[in-house]
């Protein structure tokens, strides 16, 4: 049986996410801010809502928990998945509310959208999702979308989506995915992203 860490650290929409991945087929998924439970789980989902230093404070807070996270991922291999504020803290740092330190596991950097007339900020809505290599959790659809800042210059963009111009919609470096979008509001795709990414053996 496989276990599914849902990381829970103040800053997720546990709930949807947690539904959601029951929905697509998991076989048990555990809402945890444990590190041992995360650094035995079989994958890990790192959801986030708010803002980047919220959502990295809280998850620095929880002693050993980035830890087990570095460790079950990094060095160990267990597929990973990170969605939207998790995916961004994924990055080298962000620049909401001043400059803060992300994870660092793929290179770039969280910004704000350019302001331009007629550009509604926050983006929220449905919008593309267009690969660009072929990766076995992404794939092309139509996703939702609910985030004022972006993955800008991303080293290692998986797909894109436009407002305003490109943005990254998600990445992709060995076992680690992310997505700029929520799959647990994405309907149809949302949960055909989260079924590939249970099926995934990176």
């Amino acid at each position: 049986m496989s276990v599914i860490a849902l990381i829970d650290y103040g800053a997720g929409n546990l709930r949807s996410v947690h539904n959601a991945l029951v929905a697509a087929g998991a076989d048990t998924v555990a809402v945890t801010a444990d590190p041992d439970a995360v650094a035995r789980a079989d994958r890990i989902v790192l959801p986030g809502v708010g803002a980047f230093a919220a959502c990295m404070n809280g998850l620095s807070a929880i002693d050993g928990l980035i830890e087990a996270m570095v460790r079950r991922v990094r060095g160990e291999g267990a597929p990973f998945l990170g969605i939207c504020v998790g995916m961004q803290l994924l990055a080298d740092s962000g620049e909401e509310h001043g400059r803060h330190p992300g994870l660092g596991w793929i290179g770039g950097t969280v910004r704000a959208f350019d302001p331009q007339p007629g550009l509604c900020i926050p983006h929220m809505g449905w919008n593309d999702v267009v690969p660009t290599f072929a990766h076995p959790v992404i794939a092309v659809g139509e996703a939702y979308y609910l985030h004022g800042y972006h993955f800008a210059d991303a080293a290692h963009v998986a797909a894109t989506s436009s407002h305003g111009g490109p943005f990254t919609a998600a990445v992709a470096k060995d076992n680690v995915v992310g997505v700029q979008f929520h799959p647990e509001k994405s309907q149809a795709y949302g949960l055909a992203t989260l079924e590939r990414f249970l099926a995934w053996r990176p």
